[in-house]
């Protein structure tokens, strides 16, 4: 008897865990617009910072990013910091600076708001590659960035628009 009852009360605290755990954090329409704002903000000004939670090789499976990654623009200027997992075709002894270096963004493209999200499209030869970089935006701060070497295998990553100050 005593132990259906210490069953009965664990089965009863794991059902109160499991309730509490299910509310979420839901954001209001004024949270909303500011973040909004402040997406469309460092797009127009080309000051921004995605910060990368997932990639996605063109082989084998995808897989949660742990450390810090990113990518920057800033102006003209491009601060890349991803992590790689594909094949390389054509690349400088030892694996090269691969998809970590900075340089200056030779032809940058941005398509503006369709619905709810923006869709940019840049590219940089980083004296061992041409890179191609296509990033959507939405207006939540989420991101989604594909990227484009010309001697590597295509990789791509998801992320948020870092809206807090950079």
């Amino acid at each position: 008897m005593k132990r259906i009852l210490i069953i009965n009360v664990l089965l009863l605290m794991a059902a109160a865990l499991l309730v509490a755990g299910c509310g979420t954090l839901k954001q209001t329409p004024e949270e909303k617009e500011r973040i909004a704002q402040t997406v469309d903000q460092r797009l127009n000004d080309r000051q921004y910072r995605i910060d990368i939670e997932y990639m996605n090789p063109r082989r084998g499976s995808g897989q949660a990013i742990t450390s810090s990654y990113s990518i920057k623009v800033d102006g003209s200027a491009l601060d890349s910091h991803l992590p790689y997992v594909g094949v390389a075709y054509n690349v400088p002894y030892g694996g090269g600076k691969v998809l970590t270096f900075t340089d200056q963004i030779d032809e940058y493209i941005d398509k503006g708001w369709e619905k709810n999200r923006r869709e940019i499209v840049f590219s940089t030869n980083n004296d061992e590659d041409v890179i191609i970089y296509s990033i959507t935006v939405y207006d939540n701060g989420r991101a989604y960035v594909d990227v484009r070497p010309r001697n590597r295998d295509d990789i791509s990553y998801r992320g948020t628009l870092n809206t807090d100050n950079q």
